[in-house]
């Protein structure tokens, strides 16, 4: 598999490696000192994009990757706001996107019992709920994309609960999430339901970027050669 990477930070290195130990080969490497050979040639030799960059300049680099007609992996997070229009622009094209908040194996099967427990205890309004994830200081969106995928699950399954705030809230219709950046954290998340009798908890702790980098790469390798919208739950077969 020809593979673009698509930011070169700490997880595009992550990534490269584990493509290279997988026998694909990278074509095309995008940094801040080359952002613009995304418009070349270089970009159609791919058979799939990896895009891990910041949230200003994720919206173009996919659009760059549908015009060269080259389904991407999208691992950014902060512009889901823009989601609708990305999958839009992305079915016109005949494309190809697969985005997540968190590529890990072990985040995943997290969301899926997160899902489980929020369907269980919607019945038992004595127990408040929270959702507290903590990162290293460089990480430049609070909160975190996977706290926000957290509570959207839980918001699913809870009728009394209208949104979100990241922040303590005295209001109960609102499901607050903690955000604490301490170094060097790759990643803790936590979701816990309080009582004036007992607290439960569910925790997924990240120890490096290496469970990131992997699902990211088996996410490429479902992707390619693929048109549509897809997610972790499918390439995972959750």
């Amino acid at each position: 598999m020809k593979v673009a990477i698509i930011g070169y930070g700490k997880m595009g290195k992550a990534i490269e490696q584990i493509l290279l130990q997988r026998g694909h080969v990278v074509v095309l490497i995008i940094d801040q000192h080359n952002a613009t050979d995304l418009q070349s040639e270089a970009l159609k030799l791919a058979d799939v994009a990896i895009e891990f960059t910041t949230p200003h300049t994720a919206i173009q680099n996919m659009q760059a990757c549908f015009a060269a007609g080259v389904p991407v992996v999208v691992g950014t997070t902060g512009w889901l706001q823009h989601r609708t229009d990305m999958e839009a622009a992305c079915m016109a094209a005949g494309s190809a996107l697969l985005h997540t908040t968190n590529f890990s194996l072990g985040v995943n099967i997290f969301f899926e019992i997160n899902r489980q427990l929020a369907r269980l205890m919607a019945q038992h309004t004595e127990y408040s709920v929270k959702v507290t994830e903590t990162h290293h200081t460089a990480k430049l969106d609070a909160p975190s994309g996977t706290a926000i995928s957290i509570a959207e699950q839980i918001l699913q399954e809870q009728p009394t609960l209208s949104g979100w705030v990241n922040s303590a809230t005295a209001d109960k219709g609102q499901l607050p999430i903690e955000s604490l950046r301490i170094d060097p954290a790759p990643g803790t998340h936590t979701v816990t339901y309080r009582s004036s009798i007992d607290d439960i908890e569910i925790t997924h702790t990240a120890h490096s970027r290496q469970g990131f980098a992997l699902g990211a790469v088996l996410a490429a390798e479902f992707l390619a050669g693929k048109q549509g919208i897809f997610s972790m739950r499918q390439v995972l077969g959750l």
